[in-house]
């Protein structure tokens, strides 16, 4: 590959990048969390995931809460399963 080719691809890489977002492991929707914050609640499917902020900037899901993902999961089982 080319040195010009390679600059194209990485500049290409930078601008299709979200910054301040992650996908939530449930449902796949994007979501924003204030900044700071150390849980976040899917408004879509009501998940709430644990948040680590790598920098400032960049926040990460660290994984579910414990409690709401059993809650939640005994009343769709419940309801007659997933």
């Amino acid at each position: 590959m080319a040195a010009s080719n390679k600059k194209e691809t990485v500049k290409q890489a930078v601008a299709g990048r979200t910054t301040g977002q992650f996908r939530c492991l449930y449902c796949f929707k994007r979501l924003s969390p204030p900044r700071g914050a150390t849980e976040f609640t899917c408004p879509n499917c009501n998940y709430a995931w644990r948040v680590w902020w790598f920098n400032p900037g960049e926040p990460r899901i660290r994984g579910p809460v414990w409690e709401n993902y059993e809650k939640l999961t005994k009343e769709k089982m419940q309801q007659g399963g997933v």
